[in-house]
C-alpha cells in the first residue's frame, strides 16, 4: 500500500556531511508526521529527528545543532541533512511516516528499509 524509499547513506569521514532522503508513495491521503530513527551496532533503535505537518521539528540531544530535518509535502519526502558527523553517528538510519489512507480513517506508521551511514577515517 505504502512504500518508503530511503537514499543518501554511505561512508564519510569524521566531520563530513551527508543528506538522507525518504520518499513516501502509494495510497496516501495525508501525512501527519515524518521522522528519522537510527540503530547503531548493539544499540536499540532511537529517534533522531521528527517533523510534523505544520513544520514543527524536534531533535535528539545528540544531534542538535548538527542535523536538520526538512520536508517537501508536495513530494511526500523528508530529508535529513547531517553535518559534523562523528563515529558515534554510525548506524542504520530508518525513515518513519505516520499517515492516513482516507480522510476519516485511522493513522498508520510505516517504515523504510533503512540506509547505512558509516562515519570512519
Amino acid at each position: 500500500q505504502v512504500q518508503l524509499v530511503e537514499s543518501g547513506g554511505g561512508l564519510v569521514q569524521p566531520g563530513g556531511s551527508l543528506r538522507l532522503s525518504c520518499a513516501a508513495s502509494g495510497s496516501i491521503y495525508s501525512i501527519s508526521r515524518m521522522a528519522w530513527y537510527r540503530q547503531g551496532p548493539g544499540k536499540q533503535r532511537e529517534l533522531v529527528a521528527g517533523i510534523n505537518s505544520g513544520g514543527a521539528t524536534g531533535y535528539a540531544d545528540a544531534v542538535k545543532g548538527r542535523f536538520t530535518i526538512s520536508r517537501d509535502s508536495a513530494k511526500n519526502t523528508v530529508y535529513l541533512q547531517m553535518n559534523g558527523l562523528k563515529p558515534d553517528d554510525t548506524a542504520v538510519y530508518y525513515c518513519q511516516s505516520r499517515l492516513r489512507h482516507t480522510a476519516w480513517g485511522p493513522s498508520y506508521d510505516y517504515w523504510g528499509q533503512g540506509t547505512q551511514v558509516t562515519v570512519s577515517s
